[in-house]
C-alpha cells in the first residue's frame, strides 16, 4: 500500500482474521463500511472481498469522533485522502465501484435502507449487504443505534465486523463499543451466531 496517502494504520492486523472470512460471505457484490477514515479498511475491501460490478458504501462525515477531538487527531486531510486513495484503487478495479455518503451514520443508514426498500423485488436483485463493518462513532448509544438499523440491511448468512470491540478507552464504557454490542448480542441472540471475539467482535446472521 506504498502508493496511497495514510497517516494511521489501525488495521493492517485485521487481513488476518478478514481472509478467513471471504469464503463464509453469502456474496460479494454489496459491502458498507460505518467509519471509513482514510479508506485503509476500504481498499483491503475492495482488493480481497469485492467482486467486479460490486459496490462498497462508505458512510462518514470525515470530521472525526470524540476520541479524535479529545487527543487532537488532525482530521482536516482525512476526506481528502480518503479520495486520493479512492481514486487509486479505481484504477487498479475499474469494475469495482465505491459510493461515498458524507453523512452522519443514522442518516446514511436510513438513507440506504429507503434506497433498498424503494427497489426491493422490482428487477429480482437483492440489495441488502453481504458484508457490514461497523467502525463509526465509539459511544456505546451510536454503535447500538447504528448496529440495530444496520442489522436490518445485512442479508442472511451476512456478516457483520464491530470494530474496537475490545478498545480500552480510559473512559467510562458509555464510551466504548463493548457495551453496545454485547447488548445487541444478547437482544438479537437468535438471529446472531458469534464467529470471532478478540479486538473485533464478528457475528453472521442466522435469518
Amino acid at each position: 500500500m506504498s502508493e496511497y496517502k495514510f497517516t494511521q494504520d489501525w488495521f493492517s492486523w485485521a487481513p488476518e482474521v478478514w481472509s478467513q472470512l471471504v469464503p463464509l460471505l453469502p456474496a460479494r457484490k454489496r459491502c458498507l463500511e460505518i467509519g471509513s477514515f482514510e479508506g485503509r479498511s476500504t481498499v483491503w475491501t475492495m482488493e480481497h472481498i469485492l467482486e467486479d460490478d460490486g459496490t462498497i458504501v462508505c458512510i462518514d462525515t470525515w470530521e472525526g469522533g470524540e476520541e479524535h477531538k479529545a487527543s487532537g487527531e488532525d482530521m482536516s486531510e482525512a476526506e481528502q485522502n480518503f479520495d486520493y486513495n479512492m481514486a487509486l484503487i479505481k484504477e487498479q478495479f475499474p469494475h469495482r465501484h465505491v459510493h461515498k455518503c458524507k453523512k452522519t451514520s443514522y442518516y446514511g443508514l436510513t438513507a440506504q435502507a429507503e434506497y433498498i426498500r424503494n427497489l426491493e423485488g422490482k428487477d429480482g436483485k437483492d440489495r441488502h449487504f453481504d458484508f457490514i463493518y461497523v467502525d463509526g462513532s465509539h459511544i456505546a448509544k451510536d454503535v447500538l443505534t447504528d448496529t440495530c438499523i444496520a442489522w436490518q440491511l445485512l442479508k442472511k448468512d451476512g456478516i457483520m465486523v464491530f470494530d474496537d470491540y475490545a478498545w480500552g478507552n480510559p473512559r467510562d464504557a458509555l464510551h466504548r463499543p463493548k457495551p453496545a454490542v454485547d447488548a445487541f448480542t444478547n437482544i438479537f441472540a437468535e438471529e446472531v451466531v458469534p464467529i470471532h471475539t478478540h479486538y473485533q467482535m464478528i457475528v453472521r446472521k442466522a435469518v
